[in-house]
C-alpha cells in the first residue's frame, strides 16, 4: 500500500494589521506583534515589501525585497537581540568615496623626467 502525495505545509507566515506601531505576523497558528521600535528597518517600506515573507525554515523568516532576515525568536524576546553595529563611530562620519574616482587614482601613473 502507497502512501497519498504530500500535501502543501501548514506552517507558513503570513502579515497581517499593519498599524502606524507595527504590524502582526502569523506564523502557523501564533501571531506576533513585530514593533518598528525594535525592527526600525521595517519602518516606511511600503505594505507590498512588508507582506511578501517567507518561511525557509521553522525558525527563520525572510522578506526578499528588503533583504531581511530574522529569527523568529527574535519576534518573541527582541531585547535579547539588541540592534548594535559592528561599524566604528569613525568610519560612520567618514564621507563615502566613489569607487569609480578610486579605480582612476589607481591606474594613474606620473611620468618622471630622466636626466642623463
Amino acid at each position: 500500500m502507497k502512501s497519498a502525495r504530500r500535501g502543501t505545509g501548514t506552517s507558513r507566515a503570513e502579515v497581517t494589521n499593519v498599524s502606524r506601531d507595527g504590524f502582526s505576523v502569523v506564523i502557523g497558528r501564533k501571531k506576533r506583534f513585530v514593533r518598528f521600535e525594535d525592527f526600525p528597518w521595517f519602518r516606511g517600506v511600503s505594505i507590498a515589501q512588508l507582506s511578501k515573507v517567507t518561511l525557509p525554515s521553522p525558525h527563520h523568516l525572510h522578506w526578499p525585497d528588503l533583504d531581511v532576515d530574522l529569527a523568529v525568536e527574535s519576534l518573541d524576546h527582541p531585547e535579547r537581540y539588541p540592534l548594535v553595529s559592528r561599524v566604528p563611530a569613525s568610519a560612520r562620519a567618514m564621507p563615502k568615496r566613489s569607487l569609480v574616482k578610486e579605480r582612476r587614482r589607481s591606474y594613474t601613473v606620473k611620468k618622471r623626467k630622466v636626466s642623463g
